[in-house]
């Protein structure tokens, strides 16, 4: 005859092994794809910063000024919130310069060391180095 006790399965050590090995997995895996999504994340206030310094651009050489209304530049609200809301933009100017600020907000503020992202009227980004890279 044949034997009916033959158990098919894993056993606990299998399993726990198992379990061991994801996390070790999981541990490393989640910083890294963490610190892609804000990485990632900075190219918003990027291409906004750089669009409304166009903008700014564009209404100096029609009425010799800049503006701290970003509701002049077209947009809806002043200061300007992203679509995703993670910054928000603030223009400051001084006679003929302007400094326009994407400062973090929501999940944003743990991108340590490039909370706040500027650019200026000649083009002078800041913080310079890798929060402005791709």
């Amino acid at each position: 005859m044949y034997n009916v006790n033959k158990f098919k399965g894993f056993t606990l050590v299998e399993l726990l092994i198992t379990v061991a090995i994801l996390g070790i997995l999981a541990s490393i895996a989640y910083p890294s794809y963490t610190s892609f999504v804000m990485r990632s994340d900075r190219a918003e206030p990027q291409r906004e910063l750089l669009r409304l310094a166009n903008l700014q651009e564009q209404l100096y050489s029609d009425s010799r000024a800049y503006t701290e209304d970003m509701k002049e530049l077209g947009l809806s609200q002043d200061p300007y919130i992203t679509e995703s809301g993670n910054y928000s933009i603030d223009a400051t100017v001084n006679g003929a310069t302007f400094i326009l600020t994407a400062t973090a907000k929501a999940s944003q503020t743990g991108d340590t060391g490039c909370t706040t992202l500027t650019i200026n009227e000649t083009g002078l980004k800041t913080p310079a180095g890798s929060c402005w890279e791709q």
